[in-house]
């Protein structure tokens, strides 16, 4: 008598494999949205406290984003994680009467996060 797996066993152990696979893939994609919108937050907030660095020690708000990393008030520019680049910031400038050209720093991402809030709000 020969030993093996017959089709329909085979077909079983497939179709168990699909429905395991259909119901974990949204999970792990939602935990691959979350985290990246944790280090997203996490980005700007650590960005935003060297820019106040910045004005604190030379009394003006730098002139682009490179000169935090120039002066290391940042090791390397920071990215943001949804458009996964660091060259897509949106910067706006700081308030009068204060100097330079960026006060604030936000996602240049289109959509909108899990808290409900566009991304360029953040």
């Amino acid at each position: 008598m020969a030993r093996g797996f017959t089709l329909i066993e085979l077909l079983v152990v497939l179709a168990i494999v699909a429905l395991l696979s259909a119901i974990s893939l949204p999970r792990y994609t939602q935990y691959v949205e979350r985290n990246r919108e944790a280090v997203l937050a996490e980005n700007l907030r650590l960005t935003r406290d060297a820019l106040e660095q910045f004005h604190a020690d030379r009394g003006r708000y730098p002139e682009a984003l490179e000169e935090l990393v120039t002066r290391r008030y940042l090791k390397a520019l920071p990215v943001d994680p949804i458009l996964e680049s660091s060259q897509y910031w949106r910067v706006s400038e700081p308030l009068p009467p204060a100097e330079g050209k960026i006060g604030d720093i936000h996602s240049a991402a289109p959509g909108i996060g899990r808290n409900g809030r566009r991304y360029t709000t953040w």
